[in-house]
């Protein structure tokens, strides 16, 4: 059995950035033959300083169904905390119609207290509180995909047979959850998703979250080969120099006030080695962060040499 082509993605920043430049940048990843295209799920910059500017995902991701034809289109991740699940059905199926069958739903638990309270959001009790409610939405959302209708009586969520009409153009719009939590939220992934992220993972962690995800599937009934795996690699600079790389980590901290987030930098075939241990950790579609101001040579030389080699 061979194994799975190889994919590539890119997680542009909304923050800190303005439309003009994620218009040109989804259109940039469009252009050069990416699988995806992502953008976060908050209402506050999340790396670094929070008070400032930040676009809202699911509005920059119906803009580009309209720029792009090739990646599928997505939130890496959506926070469940935000909207009504039911609402959330809707909302990716329009996207689906609009971006001709390319949108994956992404969802995830949701952390980041500061912006919940700052829009009255509630964030729940705890951590299992809001990875119970992850697993009652996505329970209701996967129902509710195909059409419906769907009822729901949990204990956070309750819908009565409601319908959702027109159904995706994809016969199955694939779910991704995002999160490596091994006793609440990897169950969850076994049971209901058809892609799974992991981020801010070492190669070592990488294999060992894998490896607990295919434990959970055995527990479920769940093939685990019907579940993509997917890696965030977190934000990258491609260069051969290391002033080169230097100077462009310069420019993000610049951008990105306060950012603490580390950015991998190094050569082509340095980068080629960091995603191919992710490969042989059993992940088949490795997902780097663009990061303001964003980065042409990065992006074009993932695409154009990275990417091939790893092929």
């Amino acid at each position: 059995m061979t194994s799975p082509t190889p994919k590539a993605g890119v997680l542009v920043w909304n923050q800190y950035t303005t439309w003009a430049e994620m218009k040109a940048a989804g259109q940039d990843v469009d252009r050069l033959g990416y699988d995806s295209l992502w953008t976060w799920d908050h209402l506050y910059p999340i790396i670094g300083d929070p008070n400032g500017p930040f676009l809202e995902g699911y509005s920059v991701l119906a803009a580009w169904t309209q720029l792009t034809t090739r990646p599928t289109i997505g939130l890496l991740v959506g926070a469940n905390t935000f909207r009504n699940p039911g609402l959330v059905a809707k909302v990716v199926t329009t996207l689906d119609h609009l971006s001709g069958g390319r949108a994956v739903l992404g969802l995830g638990a949701a952390w980041f207290e500061t912006e919940h309270t700052a829009f009255g959001i509630d964030f729940g009790t705890s951590v299992g509180d809001r990875i119970a409610r992850l697993d009652e939405a996505v329970e209701l959302i996967r129902a509710m995909l195909p059409g419906g209708p769907a009822t729901a009586r949990g204990h956070y969520y309750h819908a009565a047979g409601v319908r959702n009409d027109p159904p995706p153009v994809q016969a199955r719009l694939p779910i991704l959850i995002g999160g490596a939590g091994e006793r609440k939220t990897l169950a969850t992934v076994a049971r209901h998703a058809d892609s799974w992220n992991v981020s801010m993972v070492d190669h070592a962690q990488a294999a060992e979250k894998n490896a607990i995800l295919d434990r959970w599937c055995a527990e479920v009934g769940r093939d685990p080969a019907e579940i993509e795996r997917t890696v965030s690699l977190g934000p990258i600079a491609i260069r051969e120099k290391d002033a080169d790389a230097k100077a462009l980590v310069a420019a993000f901290h610049a951008r990105n006030p306060q950012m603490q987030r580390e950015v991998v930098t190094g050569s082509v075939a340095r980068m080629t080695d960091h995603v191919a241990g992710y490969l042989a950790a059993g992940y088949t579609h490795a997902i780097y962060h663009l990061v303001p101001p964003y980065d042409a040579e990065t992006l074009e030389r993932f695409a154009n040499e990275v990417m091939p080699a790893l092929r």
